[in-house]
């Protein structure tokens, strides 16, 4: 587990759970849990058992389930602001999943993915969405123009269908909401991201 605090301890906490091929200490864990601390966002990440062991293939998604759902109940006690989940591609699934099952307690008060894995690349069939309609909070999807994972249309598509979401398209992003263009003198796409994502989560509860 890492813990990136805010200065505020009433600001709001996202658990943020990391994406297949990579833990919470990947460099893009790290930049965006510190960017969205620096945004008076309190995070905590941790790793699914699978990465700690040392495995290269996630756990199936029950015990990833169980796994997140563990670690909610361990991250968020004692915390007085909103509380948030949400991960990077497969963390955000499996977050969607735990809360369209009513197993996270406390409830959280919205969800953040980013990079939503809506299908496998180039498998479109295989579409990870008949659960999202279950889950009651509000959903917040940022997902890049050039992501694999799922198009422009059908993230659109998707999110039209789900009361309380909305989608922030990244344009040029990949999977990870980055660009192929330099960073101007207003940051890279990720630092926007990190702005909307902080300001979604500071706004007045539903």
């Amino acid at each position: 587990m890492r813990d990136y605090p805010a200065t505020d301890p009433n600001s709001p906490t996202v658990v943020l759970a990391h994406g297949a091929g990579a833990g919470e200490q990947h460099p893009w864990m790290v930049r965006v849990a510190k960017g969205l601390a620096a945004r008076e966002i309190h995070v905590v990440t941790f790793n699914f058992s699978y990465m700690d062991a040392g495995k290269s293939a996630p756990d199936r998604p029950d015990v990833l389930e169980e796994t997140y759902r563990s670690a909610w109940a361990r991250l968020t006690s004692g915390r007085t602001g909103p509380l948030f989940a949400g991960g990077k591609s497969m963390g955000g699934r499996i977050a969607s999943q735990v809360a369209a099952k009513g197993a996270f307690d406390p409830a959280p008060a919205g969800l953040v993915f980013f990079g939503y894995p809506l299908h496998p690349p180039g498998k479109p069939q295989q579409m990870r969405d008949r659960h999202l309609p279950d889950i009651r909070q509000p959903m917040l999807f940022f997902h890049g123009e050039r992501d694999p994972f799922g198009s422009p249309d059908e993230m659109t598509a998707l999110v039209a269908r789900l009361p309380k979401s909305t989608l922030h398209m990244v344009p040029g992003g990949d999977h990870s909401l980055t660009t192929r263009k330099k960073a101007g003198p207003g940051g890279d796409t990720l630092d926007r991201v990190m702005d909307l994502a902080a300001e979604w989560m500071r706004r007045p509860l539903y």
